[in-house]
C-alpha cells in the first residue's frame, strides 16, 4: 500500500468559477475549514485573490509569509499545460510563475469536473441520496453528470493503485427526442442552433430554452425568465409552464445519464452534481429522471441494475482536489515523478553500495534532503560526507548544491505535459496538436536536467579548441551538421562527419586540445564509443551530448544530457533529435555571448576551479576524474541566463 503524505503543514483547497473563488484550509484528510467565497470581479488577478484570503484567514506568518506549501484550485476551465487564461472571467496566469510568486512548494491546478469526478470514491453514505434501486459493483466504472452553466460529462476508471478520471465532452453529443413534445423542442432549439445537443437544453440556460419551446407549443406567450426564476416557480407549483419545463429538464437528464451508462458501462453507478438538481431535493426524486433512465428498450434490465445517485456533499470539489493534490504528492515523493527522481532509480544497479544507500534516502525524503546540509544527509543514509559528494557526481552533478538545484526543479509539483499516442483516426488538427505537445512536454523536461556547470566546461572547450568535428550516425547526422554550418560562420574552423569510416580516420589527425563532440541517442554504439577513446588518446576533448548514465556520457569530459529515448525501429526519432540540437543552440549561444577575439588562453586554471578540481579528483576517482581535474576550465559564465530552474 502506497506511503501517505503527512500534512505537516495546512494545504490551501479552492474552486474558482466565472464569478465565484471559494478557498478552504484543509488541516487533516477532508477537514475544511475557515471557508470563504470571494467575488473574481473584485480582484485584478489570481494572485490578488489568494493574498485577500491568506491575510483575512489568518495563514500567514508574521514574517510576512505564510504556512502553506501545498495548494490544489479547481477551475471552471481547460487546462493544459502551464498557462490558465479563463474563458468566462479576465484572470489569466502561469501555474508555475503563481507557485513562485505564492512562495508554495506545490501548486495543482485542474479542472473543476475532473476535481468533482476525483471527489466520488471519498464520499460516504451522508454525502448523496440513491435515486431509484439498482446496486453498484465494485470496483467498476463509474459515470458522473453535472448540470450548471454547461453539461459535464465524466467518469471514473479503477486502476491499480486509486483511479483514472476521464476529461470528455460528452455533454456535446446529439440530442435525441423521445417523444413529439420533444421533437417540437428540437425543432424550436433549431432555430438558434445548427447543432442541438444535450448541453443546450440540460443546463441552466437550457432550460430558459425548453420554457420558450413549451410556450410555443402550446401556443402561449412565454415571459422573460432566468433560469432560477423558472426552478423556484416549479418548487413553490406556482406556474403549469414552469413545472412542466422542469419536468422535461430531469426527464432528458434520465436520458442523458443512461446514455452515459451504457457508452461507459458504468456498473458502479451513476452520479450527478453540479448547481441545478442537487437544490430540486424530493422535486427530483418524484420526477421522471429514474423512468427515463431505465427507458433503454432491449438494455432497460441492464440500466435497471444500475443505482443513480445525487451528490448532497457541501464541499464535494474540495474533496476532490484534495485527492488530486494527494495524489500529486505522493507522485512527487514516491515515484519517478521528476527527472532527477528517474534518473536515480535507473542508476542504481551502477552505483556502489555505499552510494545505494544515498539514492535509497532521497528516493525515501527527496523534499527533505532540499533542506538538509551535508552532514545530515551522511547522518541520514549512514554514509561519509565525501560518499555524498560522489553519489552527486555519478547523477552528473557538480556537487551537493547543483543536485538540490535539480532536485528541487523536479519536484516543483505542477502538473506536468505528458506524452500523448497519436492515433491513425486522429485528425490534422488533433495529429498536430499532440506532437507538439509530446515535443513541448520534453523540452520541459530537458530544461530540468540541465547542468550549467557541464554546459559551462563544454562552452570553454570549445572556446580553447584548435578545430572542432562532430560526430553522429544515422537520423542524427543532420544534427552534426547543423552544428558545423553555426560554427563555420563564427569562423571557427569545424566539421561534420556522420560516416563511421570518415570518423575512424578524421580522429587519428585530430591535436591535443581539438574539441570532437558526439552526438548519440543511447550513447552505446561501440564505433562512436571507439572515436571517443582515441580522442582522449590523442589528446582531444570529447564533449557528449547523450543519455544519462550511458557509457559515452561516463567517459566524456564534458556530458550533456538528453534523456529521451525513442525507438528508432518503429518510427523516426523526431523527439530527441529536436532535443539535439537545442543542446546545440546552447552551445551556439554560449559561445557567441563569451567569444571576445582578443581573448587568449581560455583555458587557464582559476584558484577556486582548482579547489574543485581537487575535490572532484579525491571523490570520483578514475581516468576521467583525473582528465577532468586537468582541464582547469573557468565555471564563472553568464549562462545562469540561458537555463532557469525551479525552487
Amino acid at each position: 500500500m502506497s506511503r501517505q503524505p503527512s500534512f505537516d503543514s495546512p494545504r490551501l483547497i479552492a474552486a474558482i468559477d466565472g464569478s465565484e473563488a471559494r478557498f478552504a484550509r484543509e488541516s487533516a484528510p477532508g477537514h475544511f475549514s475557515q471557508i470563504t467565497s470571494l467575488r473574481c470581479a473584485d480582484y485584478a488577478d489570481f494572485h490578488a485573490a489568494v493574498n485577500a484570503y491568506l491575510q483575512g484567514s489568518g495563514a500567514n506568518r508574521p514574517e510576512g509569509g505564510h504556512n502553506i506549501l501545498h495548494a490544489a484550485i479547481a477551475i471552471a476551465n481547460p487546462v493544459e499545460g502551464d498557462q490558465v487564461r479563463m474563458t468566462n472571467c479576465h484572470w489569466h496566469f502561469s501555474i508555475e510563475e503563481m507557485r513562485q510568486r505564492l512562495e508554495l512548494e506545490t501548486l495543482v491546478v485542474v479542472n473543476d469536473f475532473t476535481a468533482l469526478a476525483m471527489a466520488l470514491p471519498t464520499l460516504g453514505p451522508g454525502d448523496v441520496r440513491q435515486i431509484g434501486g439498482g446496486e453498484a459493483r465494485m470496483p467498476s466504472v463509474i459515470g458522473l453528470l453535472g448540470c450548471g452553466s454547461g453539461l459535464g460529462v465524466s467518469g471514473l476508471i479503477p486502476a491499480t493503485e486509486g483511479w483514472i478520471a476521464l476529461g470528455t465532452e460528452g455533454g456535446h453529443t446529439h440530442f435525441s427526442p423521445r417523444d413529439e413534445r420533444e421533437i417540437a423542442i428540437l425543432r424550436h432549439a433549431w432555430k438558434q442552433f445548427e447543432h442541438v445537443s444535450f448541453e443546450r437544453l440540460v443546463s441552466g440556460p437550457g432550460l430558459e430554452l425548453i420554457y420558450r419551446a413549451l410556450a410555443e407549443f402550446h401556443h402561449q406567450t412565454a415571459e422573460d425568465l432566468q433560469a432560477p426564476e423558472i426552478t423556484q416557480r416549479a418548487l413553490d407549483r406556482k406556474e403549469p409552464l414552469c413545472i412542466e419545463t422542469l419536468d422535461v429538464f430531469c426527464a432528458l437528464l434520465g436520458t442523458a445519464a443512461s446514455n452515459l451508462a451504457v457508452t461507459l458501462g458504468a456498473l458502479g453507478g451513476v452520479y450527478i452534481g453540479g448547481d441545478i438538481v442537487p437544490r430540486l431535493g424530493a422535486y427530483f426524486d418524484q420526477s421522471l429522471f429514474r423512468t427515463r433512465f431505465e427507458d433503454k428498450g432491449r438494455f432497460s434490465a441492464y440500466v435497471a441494475a444500475i443505482p443513480t445517485f445525487v451528490i448532497t456533499a457541501e464541499h464535494a470539489t474540495f474533496k476532490g482536489a484534495s485527492a488530486i493534490l494527494k495524489s500529486q504528492l505522493q507522485t512527487l515523493e514516491a515515484s519517478p515523478g521528476s527527472a532527477i527522481l528517474g534518473q536515480i532509480r535507473r542508476a542504481c544497479t551502477e552505483l556502489s553500495p555505499a552510494e545505494l544507500r544515498v539514492a535509497k534516502h532521497v528516493l525515501a525524503r527527496p523534499r527533505t534532503v532540499l533542506s538538509a546540509p551535508i552532514v545530515e544527509i551522511a547522518r541520514a543514509a549512514q554514509v561519509s560526507q565525501p560518499t555524498v559528494i560522489r553519489f552527486c557526481r555519478s547523477m552528473g552533478c557538480e556537487g551537493l548544491s547543483d543536485f538540490k538545484l535539480r532536485l528541487a526543479s523536479g519536484l516543483t509539483g505542477t502538473v506536468p505535459l505528458t506524452h500523448t499516442q497519436v492515433n491513425l483516426e486522429d485528425s490534422m488538427d488533433e495529429l498536430g496538436a499532440k506532437v507538439l505537445g509530446n515535443t513541448a512536454s520534453a523540452i520541459l523536461q530537458v530544461r530540468n536536467q540541465l547542468n550549467r556547470e557541464m554546459i559551462d566546461r563544454a562552452i570553454d572547450l570549445l572556446l580553447g579548441a584548435g578545430h572542432i568535428e562532430f560526430y553522429a550516425v544515422g537520423h542524427y547526422g543532420v544534427v552534426a551538421q547543423d552544428a558545423q554550418f553555426k560554427f563555420l560562420r563564427f569562423g571557427m574552423s569545424a566539421t561534420a562527419y556522420t560516416d563511421t569510416r570518415l570518423q575512424a580516420l578524421a580522429v587519428n589527425v585530430l591535436k591535443p586540445r581539438d574539441v570532437v563532440v558526439i552526438i548519440s541517442s543511447g550513447g552505446q554504439l561501440s564505433e562512436l564509443l571507439g572515436v571517443a577513446e582515441k580522442a582522449q588518446q590523442r589528446g582531444a576533448y570529447v564533449v557528449a551530448i547523450t543519455a544519462g548514465q550511458s557509457p559515452l556520457a561516463r567517459n566524456a569530459d564534458a556530458a550533456l544530457i538528453v534523456d529521451h529515448v525513442e525507438d528508432v525501429a518503429s518510427h523516426l526519432p523526431m523527439i530527441s533529435r529536436i532535443l539535439h540540437l537545442l543542446i546545440i543552440d546552447i552551445l551556439v549561444v554560449g559561445v557567441a555571448m563569451r567569444r571576445k577575439p582578443e581573448s587568449g588562453d581560455l583555458l587557464t586554471r582559476a584558484p577556486q576551479q582548482a579547489l574543485d578540481d581537487q575535490e572532484l579528483q579525491g571523490s570520483a576517482g578514475g581516468t576521467t576524474g583525473a582528465r577532468r581535474a586537468a582541464l582547469g576550465v573557468s565555471l564563472a559564465s553568464p549562462l545562469s541566463r540561458l537555463t532557469s530552474h525551479s525552487r
